[in-house]
């Protein structure tokens, strides 16, 4: 019981850090880079993945042994979509502004690496119970980096964080970090600080 208490954490915990789908996989990279300019539009596309991700997870381990290999994919691409399609017109109807801003990124989780990669190298071979914390532990880390990048480029760039006022008056807006090579730069400095963690913390 307990050593598959540990294992159980563990799967949770490797999206978290050590297979970080955006920070070591480096997958996911267009929504990554597009929709990060605030941290709520981080958090919101994060959120889509983890409901997206944690859906498909639960129905395709569920028929994982009569779906025909043969069909897996566009069966995933399918189950994927249905989620997708939920996903996107809730957030048109309650959160419309988050909705426009996120743009057509959200119907574009259906091809997201991140989600279809889980469906056919862990949901597709695994019980429900382990693909359920696997996808939560992707989506979760997917969200938290996220977050963070919008965070960091939002503070840089507008002087905000979830538009709460952080910086004085006398802070002179870095207006790159708003723009696309803000979004390079602001992910390249966090993968270089990713590795040096653990370079550190591997040395210990």
């Amino acid at each position: 019981m307990a050593k598959n208490k540990i294992s159980l954490i563990k799967e949770f915990t490797k999206g978290l850090w050590d297979e970080n789908p955006v920070l070591v996989m480096l997958l996911g990279l267009c929504p990554t880079l597009a929709v990060t300019n605030s941290a709520i539009n981080g958090l919101s596309m994060g959120l889509a993945v983890l409901f997206t991700l944690t859906s498909s997870s639960i129905i395709i381990s569920t028929f994982r042994k009569i779906i025909p290999d043969e069909v897996r994919i566009p069966t995933f691409i399918v189950v994927i979509a249905t989620f997708v399609t939920i996903t996107d017109l809730t957030m048109a109807a309650k959160f419309p502004e988050i909705s426009k801003a996120l743009g057509p990124f959200i119907p574009l989780i259906v091809v997201n690496c991140i989600i279809l990669g889980r469906q056919e190298a862990f949901s597709s071979k695994n019980p429900v119970g382990r693909s359920i914390i696997d996808a939560l532990g992707m989506s979760v880390g997917f969200t938290l980096t996220l977050t963070l990048l919008g965070a960091i480029r939002e503070l840089l760039g507008a002087g905000t964080i979830f538009q709460i006022q952080i910086m004085p008056d006398s802070f002179a807006n870095w207006m790159v970090m708003i723009l696309p090579p803000g979004a390079f730069l602001t992910l390249g400095f966090m993968i270089a600080g990713y590795n040096w963690i653990n370079d550190k913390l591997k040395t210990q």
